[in-house]
Formats: C-alpha cells, sequence, structure tokens
C-alpha cells in the first residue's frame, strides 16, 4: 500500500495582484522518494508553487502539509529540519569560501544549547564530497565556474541534511553541458540517499529525462501530472505551450523527446 506523500498542496490560491491569481485551487502530492519536475509556460505558477511549497510564500486559500500537519504551524527550525530550498539565482556575500557557504546549511541544528560541533563539520565534509567541491572548500564563491557555484549551492542545501530537496531553476544561466552535469549529480544523489526532490525546469527534454514524475502547469492549476511518458505528448505540448511537435524516443534514456515542427 502506497503511503500519503509527505510533502503536499492541498486547494491552494495565491494572488499577488487583485483579480491576477497566479495558482488556482491547485492540489497536487510530491512523490516521496522520487524527482518531481515541474513545467509549463512562463508567468503560469511554476516558482510560485516551490516557494509555498517550501512556506516562503504564504497562499492566500488552502494549505501546505508536511507529514499530514498544516506547514504554517509547524514550527520553522523544524521544518528546515525536513526540507530544504535552493531558490533561483541565490547570492552569496562577496568574498564568502565554498564551506563557510556550505556551513550555513546547518544553521537549523544552532540554538543557544547547541553550538557547531564535529557533527556539523562531519555533515558539510560529507556535503562537499557529494557534490565534488571538497577539492574548492576553501576558494571563493565568486571565484567558481557557474557550474561549481551550482555545486556548492546545492551542498550547502545537503548539509542541512533534509529528506527533501526543492530547486528553482537550478540549470538557469548554465550551458548544456553544465546543465547535464548538474541534472546527473541531482539524479545521483536521488538514487544514492532517496532523497525527495522536486525541481522546476524549463528544458521539456531534460525534464522527461531526468524526472520519475512531471506536474505540468498552466494559468495556475494543475494541467496534467504523471510519468514523462504520459505527461509529454503531442496534445499537452499544444495545450500548455501552444507547440506543434513531433514525439520520439531519446535514443539515449529512451524517454520522450520534443521536436517542434
Amino acid at each position: 500500500m502506497d503511503h500519503p506523500a509527505r510533502l503536499k498542496a492541498q486547494d491552494i490560491s495565491l494572488a499577488f495582484a487583485k483579480n491576477t491569481p497566479v495558482l488556482r485551487d491547485l492540489s497536487v502530492d510530491i512523490p516521496d522518494g522520487k524527482i518531481t519536475v515541474i513545467i509549463g509556460p512562463n508567468a503560469c505558477g511554476k516558482s510560485t508553487l516551490l516557494r509555498s511549497l517550501a512556506r516562503l510564500q504564504p497562499t492566500d486559500t488552502g494549505e501546505i502539509k508536511l507529514d499530514g500537519t498544516s506547514i504554517r504551524r509547524q514550527n520553522s527550525r523544524a521544518v528546515a529540519r525536513q526540507l530544504a530550498i535552493l531558490p533561483q539565482n541565490p547570492t552569496a556575500p562577496e568574498g564568502l569560501s565554498v564551506r563557510d557557504l556550505v556551513s550555513r546549511g546547518r544553521t537549523p541544528y544552532q540554538s543557544a544549547l547547541r553550538q557547531y560541533g564535529h557533527d556539523d563539520a562531519s555533515k558539510i565534509d560529507e556535503a562537499l564530497a557529494m557534490t565534488g567541491m571538497s577539492h574548492n572548500a576553501h576558494r571563493p564563491i565568486d571565484a567558481l565556474s557557474g557550474g561549481q557555484r551550482q555545486r556548492a549551492w546545492i551542498a550547502m542545501t545537503l548539509a542541512q541534511d533534509t529528506e527533501i530537496l526543492l530547486l528553482d531553476e537550478p540549470t538557469t544561466f548554465l550551458d548544456l553541458p553544465h546543465q547535464m552535469e548538474l541534472l546527473k549529480l541531482v539524479q545521483q544523489l536521488n538514487t544514492d540517499t532517496g532523497r525527495t526532490v522536486a525541481m522546476v525546469l524549463h528544458d521539456i527534454n531534460l525534464a522527461a529525462r531526468f524526472a520519475h514524475h512531471i506536474i505540468a502547469l498552466k494559468d495556475g492549476r494543475v494541467l496534467v501530472e504523471g510519468t514523462p511518458d504520459e505527461v509529454i505528448t503531442t496534445a499537452t505540448m499544444a495545450e500548455i505551450f501552444d507547440l506543434s511537435c513531433t514525439i520520439i524516443a531519446d535514443p539515449v534514456s529512451g524517454t520522450p523527446h520534443v521536436i517542434p515542427t
């Protein structure tokens, strides 16, 4: 028997301006232990949904539930030990080293009674190793390439030691080789640790290749969700993106591959 998803949205709606809804009575479950990718046209609510799931963006109606309880009723520190988010285009103070950045992931575990200790150092070392950034630990963030910088930020979320990772457009501004490198890293983390991952991606073919589950949004609603084969179809691409296309099997992965026509 399948267990209820740990993280879910129930009938959430949100408008940033009067009569301009961003999310509309949206309900969705994030499958545990899987990679979920949220797709859709610009301004359809993808990043807003992710921020709402992370409790960074309050909703007007409905609720986000984590482990069966409204996330708004839970202690902030407790939530941060279960769920980590990497927002779009994060910035770090000039001159901050990679290790110092990654150490910030341990903030939810610090208090007046518990200061930085051996366990924190071990988690930081582990996160650096998992992302292949150990040899860059003492380099400034602003001296890194784009791909290395994204790895450092992901290392910070890993040091937070949560079972759920939310990544908002983690491949933005990366060239294709670095996009592939980053997504293979996320895939490996999911495989090796069983972490639940939900992320926003713009590239449909990369979404199909790396996702177990895809949520397709349009106008603030879930148009369709399911496996890549169920979601990436000519009919769905036409309805979501007004795109005429042919779908073939990716010659490497066998996943759906969109060719515009």
